[in-house]
């Protein structure tokens, strides 16, 4: 009896630990920084990693859509930088601030848009899919821009990047705006609850009468819209279109997804998890560079994380 109640013991540590395993992790990873480096856990430097992760974080919710439904979408980087050649375009060719926002949401929007109608309608992979839309639009973004940056914006713009309210940045807050959507979606509203069930049984789904190819077609519409605007915050962070933006981002969105406890095979994870997933991302990178460690060095450790995650995820999905 001892023994059975021992095993049992364990198992309800083992499945609260697997349940807040991204959590732990963070905690653990601030913890050793904070040995590491005395200035990490400085108010300035903890500000800086937020502004620093709400790019990627964002990003990332929306490639969380995408991934429970058991797709995947490499063209956010590509997106994230046609979006803000086109922005910055707009801006340099007159336009409002409004304007070139919409304008440049819009065309991150309809590639997503594509993405999922030639994924969904045209049943063609979603891997095959997102790597030909990311060469697209990074032609494109070449195409638009001449292959030079785009500069020279307003203030008004450059607050978007730059700007505070209440000393919290402002890309810290639409971070946790484009959170807050993305959580009441996936939660609250019955299309949250059709992307769970297209991740965990397509066919099951279509049996129960949900329209699958609209549910999928609009989770890559999502992702690029979420691409588009972190694309309009980058621009006016930098104050600067430039035609190489968003090189490699679509792999730290991945990352953060997975190292969020979002299983690539679909149908469990959640926004909470892709969020905590970017602030290790964040942590990592900040923290690296606080300690003087070589770039090159940072790719092995971020492509470890990467590695460690999926290998996590294959376990976890097997064990099951």
């Amino acid at each position: 009896m001892e023994n059975k109640a021992a095993k049992s013991h364990w198992n309800k540590t083992m499945d609260i630990i697997n349940k807040f395993k991204s959590g732990i992790g963070l905690i653990g990873l601030v913890i050793a920084l904070s040995f590491a480096s005395d200035y990490f856990l400085t108010t300035h430097n903890l500000i800086n990693v937020a502004r620093q992760v709400s790019i990627n974080a964002i990003l990332a919710l929306g490639m969380t859509f995408v991934i429970l439904t058991g797709g995947i979408d490499l063209s956010v980087g590509s997106v994230l930088a046609l979006s803000a050649a086109v922005t910055g375009g707009l801006l340099s060719g007159g336009s409002s601030v409004i304007i070139a926002i919409i304008g440049g949401i819009l065309v991150g929007t309809l590639l997503g848009l594509l993405n999922g109608l030639m994924v969904a309608k045209a049943d063609m992979p979603a891997f095959i899919v997102t790597l030909g839309m990311m060469t697209i639009a990074r032609g494109l973004t070449l195409i638009y821009s001449g292959g030079r940056p785009i500069s020279g914006f307003d203030k008004t713009f450059r607050f978007i990047g730059s700007g505070y309210l209440a000393s919290i940045p402002i890309p810290v807050i639409i971070m946790a705006l484009a959170l807050l959507i993305a959580y009441i979606i996936l939660t609250k509203v019955p299309y949250g609850r059709y992307v769970y069930a297209i991740g965990g049984n397509e066919e099951a789904a279509k049996l129960s009468g949900i329209n699958t190819d609209v549910v999928k077609t609009g989770v890559y519409a999502i992702s690029g819209f979420l691409a588009a605007v972190s694309g309009v915050i980058l621009t006016a962070r930098l104050n600067s279109a430039q035609p190489t933006a968003g090189s490699g981002y679509e792999l730290d969105a991945i990352a953060a997804v997975v190292l969020g406890g979002t299983s690539l095979a679909g149908g469990q994870g959640g926004i909470i998890g892709t969020i905590i997933g970017a602030l290790i991302i964040g942590v990592l990178n900040n923290g690296l560079n606080l300690l003087n460690v070589s770039s090159f060095y940072q790719l092995v450790a971020k492509g470890a994380v990467i590695l460690i995650a999926v290998f996590l995820d294959r376990r976890s999905q097997q064990n099951k």
